[in-house]
């Protein structure tokens, strides 16, 4: 029986690689082989058999609806076909593994398709693997973390196949979208997926780091399938850099830190699984420690609440009218601008409720995480009463949410608990029960340690349970304030789990409320106080925070409280007080806020010296914050959609579209490859920096990017390619387009990319991201 807990397994390596040595044609598709060439498939299966894989991967990779639309058979019969080639190779304790690559098109909140989009085309792969009689299934080369969940979810709620998850990561320990490998396992191990890892995109050597963080982040087994090194290219042919024997050492050393799970990506041939399995096979599993962390996450932003962490209260209409009639207008932007203005005064974790009467709760609670999704990375709150107002939430949070909350009541506990679990999240639980909240504070302990037990019995582990003791008003119930502090502090060192507050009710009703919240705060934080729920604008109630970290001694030097004051010059002021200029509009990707902006700017100054004044300078300084890791593509995506908003503005006021042209460029993906994410950004920022992009799609031919380039008098044309089977037409384009120009510049890029690569298969620029195609096409329309 698999049991990745127990013993070391092997995974089988490359079967690109084998395909192309078996003479597969650049751009076919290889899925299809499983139908029209069985016995060579089933063979090179054998092959890693022989070489000691005990699982095998179903040739699968991109047997979805979305790549095989055109296809002259069904994902059905392909994935039918994959595994029965497989299971025809394996033997006695050998098993086959369902694989699942990415769909091609981004999920939402990066691209356009639904999250449930995506879920039903995996749903649609994992419920054929099993039905095939597939033992498990690994979702492998990912790098959007929505996507991920949405395939783990289609596999966990439709079969009951084991479920391995595998990311790709670059240098930078970032995916291509972004996400952390912090991120990635604390979602994964809290969805109940059986293993994670790393594969592809990178050799042993640079993955290393990332190996490291994984291990250091979740208890459940971990996989590494690296690449055989980078690609070169020799005599023509793409081959990679790593030795049989230096990939062992590497992977030894893997061994040896704590991963169990082994296997190979692009480049790796049975030769490579054979050394593999010679020196690791048999041995016995490294234990690791175990990692007790109590965190949240979005894709892109890790918070280990290992000190006080500050939960921003803004977004919730609670005694705010301006708020209440911001969603009962759904007034996005002025949402938006809280979330933003919280972020920057400190807030560690943005709560959202939007429950008013009279609303579609689940609609407008879905809406504002997406919106605030696309302006900051901040991990969110879900603060809601109503169970399938959370679930919804849950569903699509593209990470691990706060779900706040639950009381004492059993009926609460059993219909919200096990949401938590099932997606993964941390809950806060409020000591309250039928009776609501007891006046002493041993009656508060003692439901805290009923919501603990009860939480614990559906799995959800301690590390993932807050406690709110309740704030209650001094001015109503003066000699309840400290029952709350006593009781936290017993329930912290009962226990060990953490605590929250809603700070704030403590002094409503009285004036100078300032005073008394700074004061509550203080002596819960001495108390044991992990999350105070405050407004972050507070200048007093963050000074405390600061303060307060550095006599706990978890501010080590006082790094961030020097960093915070050593400018006695700054004052903070709340972003809601001064109005927002055009460039922090599209900085912030405010884009409800861009029209007026622009209208006014209209009023005093020329249409298109806005642009050259205020977008394309604000779009360099977003560039900049992407290239240092500053923001992520999310918030890349929303500032080149709000200068887009910009932009039409001015056509629409001028008539006039030439002057924002600055130059025709082609982009395509090559021909036999279907993945067309990378290329799509890229379009999104050139454009938005005043280019005319021609956009070909993907699966282009070489005819048809040469005739485009001499009817449209194109200088620049930017071809992508994913896959390592399709980067041979890549170099036959920009061969074909430098004997037929003089005067056309190639610029490449794709995940299987590297500049040497890039400049071995003649192409004059490597554009590894979208802001260096920008200054790429800067460049090059600086020559004419």
């Amino acid at each position: 029986m698999l049991d990745f807990g127990k013993k070391l397994y092997i995974f089988d390596g490359a079967m690109g690689t084998m395909l192309q040595e078996r003479g597969l044609k650049a751009g076919e598709i290889p899925e299809l082989l499983n139908i029209t060439h069985p016995s060579d498939i089933t063979e090179i299966h054998k092959m890693y058999i022989k070489s000691g894989a005990d699982i095998i991967t179903t040739n699968t990779f991109g047997a979805n609806e979305y790549k095989l639309k055109d296809a002259p058979y069904s994902v059905e019969e392909v994935i039918d076909s994959a595994v029965k080639n497989a299971k025809n190779a394996v033997g006695e304790n050998q098993y086959v593994a369902l694989d699942i690559g990415p769909i091609g098109e981004l999920v939402k909140p990066l691209g356009e398709m639904s999250f449930e989009e995506a879920y039903n085309i995996f749903k649609r792969q994992a419920v054929q693997g099993e039905k095939s009689g597939a033992d498990l299934c690994i979702i492998e080369t990912m790098t959007n973390l929505s996507e991920l969940r949405a395939a783990i979810l289609a596999v966990k709620e439709n079969t009951s196949l084991k479920v391995v998850a595998t990311m790709s990561f670059e240098e930078t320990g970032r995916t291509f979208t972004g996400c952390l490998a912090e991120s990635f396992v604390t979602v994964c191990e809290g969805m109940g997926v059986d293993a994670v890892g790393v594969n592809c995109s990178l050799g042993p050597k640079e993955l290393k780091p990332v190996i490291q963080k994984i291990l250091n982040h979740c208890n459940i087994p971990v996989i590494v399938q690296p690449n055989a090194g980078l690609p070169v290219v020799v005599d023509g042919k793409t081959v990679y850099n790593i030795t049989e024997e230096d990939f062992v050492r590497y992977m030894e050393e893997f061994y040896e830190m704590g991963v169990s799970i082994f296997g190979g990506c692009c480049g790796t041939n049975p030769s490579y699984i054979n050394k593999l399995s010679g020196i690791l096979k048999g041995r016995e599993i490294v234990k690791r420690e175990k990692n007790n962390i109590s965190s949240v996450c979005t894709a892109t932003k890790y918070v280990n609440i290992d000190s006080v962490k500050v939960i921003g209260e803004r977004i919730n209409p609670t005694g705010k009218k301006l708020f209440k009639q911001a969603l009962i207008d759904k007034d996005m932007g002025y949402i938006v601008n809280q979330a933003i203005s919280q972020v920057k005064d400190g807030a560690d974790i943005l709560d959202v409720n939007v429950g008013l009467p009279g609303i579609n709760e689940e609609e407008l609670m879905l809406s504002v995480m997406d919106t605030i999704e696309k302006v900051t990375d901040t991990p969110l709150q879900i603060d809601s009463s109503n169970p399938d107002v959370i679930e919804k939430a849950l569903r699509i949070y593209n990470g691990k949410a706060i779900v706040n909350s639950v009381n004492g009541e059993q009926e609460v506990l059993d219909r919200v608990l096990p949401l938590v679990k099932k997606y993964g999240a941390s809950v806060v639980g409020l000591t309250m029960s039928e009776d609501g909240i007891p006046e002493t504070y041993e009656k508060r302990v003692g439901i805290a340690e009923k919501i603990i037990n009860e939480a614990e019995k559906y799995g959800i582990k301690k590390e993932d349970i807050y406690i709110d003791c309740l704030t209650l008003t001094a001015s109503a119930q003066q000699e309840a304030v400290f029952e709350t502090v006593k009781a936290l502090k017993e329930v912290k060192e009962k226990f060990g789990v953490k605590t929250v507050l809603g700070v704030s009710n403590i002094s409503f009703g009285l004036p100078k409320r300032e005073v008394i919240n700074q004061t509550f705060l203080s002596t819960a934080l001495s108390y044991g106080l992990d999350l105070p729920i405050i407004n972050p604008g507070s200048a007093d109630m963050m000074n405390t925070i600061y303060a307060f970290n550095v006599l706990n001694n978890t501010d080590k030097n006082a790094a961030k409280y020097i960093s915070v004051f050593s400018d006695v010059s700054s004052v903070k002021t709340k972003e809601t007080a001064k109005k927002k200029e055009l460039k922090e509009i599209v900085i912030d990707g405010l884009k409800d806020f861009a029209e007026e902006s622009v209208l006014e700017l209209i009023e005093k100054e020329e249409p298109f010296d806005i642009v050259d004044k205020y977008l394309i300078p604000a779009l360099d300084i977003v560039g900049e914050k992407y290239e240092k890791g500053e923001i992520f593509l999310p918030q890349l995506i929303q500032s080149a959609e709000t200068v887009k908003v910009c932009v039409n503005v001015i056509k629409e006021k001028t008539k006039e579209d030439t002057k924002i042209i600055k130059g025709k460029i082609i982009l395509a993906t090559v021909k036999g490859d279907v993945h067309d994410i990378g290329k799509n950004i890229v379009k999104i920022i050139l454009e938005n920096y005043g280019y005319e992009i021609i956009d070909l799609g993907k699966d282009v031919s070489r005819d048809e990017i040469i005739e485009v380039i001499k009817s449209q008098n194109v200088k620049l044309v930017g071809l992508s390619a994913l896959m390592t089977t399709t980067v041979v037409n890549m170099e036959d384009t920009i061969k074909k387009i430098k004997e037929t120009f003089d005067d056309v510049t190639v610029m490449v890029g794709g995940a299987v990319l590297t500049k040497e690569y890039a400049d071995s298969i003649g192409a004059d620029f490597y554009g590894k991201d979208a802001k260096t195609a920008a200054e790429i096409a800067n460049k090059v329309f600086l020559k004419f």
